[in-house]
């Protein structure tokens, strides 16, 4: 123990050192995301992934790596010509005319929907203040059990 200082000594100074205060957490500059914004459709390839991971579990029951299946779709999508490809990048695009479709329903419902959120959230408002409400004759009965 050179330098007079004990084991625990050290270690203490150690954790000492290593503490930081607690700080806020990191307000990120993303707004929030709107849950009902459709969701962008899937790129041929991962077309292509859904219908091979059923069948790579077919063949490898026994497999539990995600990034084996991974690796394994990836290496046939290479090898694959795009005459094999094709009925893969017809089923995106489907669902790229759909999401396109879906998208400029949504952002009309945006443009013009504004007071239909404010009514839905002054409905949530109203629970919540009877929830509330309700809260507060349970505590009264607690009080007088005292």
């Amino acid at each position: 123990m050179k330098g007079g200082k004990s084991k625990s000594d050290t270690r203490n100074t150690k954790l000492s050192v290593n503490k930081k205060p607690a700080k806020a957490p990191k307000k990120s500059g993303k707004a929030a995301k709107d849950p009902n914004k459709p969701k962008r459709p899937a790129s041929a390839f991962f077309v292509f992934m859904e219908e091979f991971r059923e069948q790579y579990k077919k063949e490898h029951p026994k497999n539990k790596s995600v990034a084996a299946v991974g690796k394994a779709g990836g290496e046939k999508w290479k090898s694959m010509s795009d005459a094999e490809k094709a009925p893969y990048v017809a089923k995106a695009e489907k669902r790229k005319v759909e999401y396109e479709k879906d998208m400029k329903n949504y952002n009309k419902r945006q443009a013009e929907g504004p007071k239909a959120e404010d009514e839905e959230e002054s409905e949530k408002s109203m629970s919540e203040v009877n929830d509330e409400e309700d809260d507060e004759e349970g505590s009264g009965e607690e009080d007088d059990d005292e």
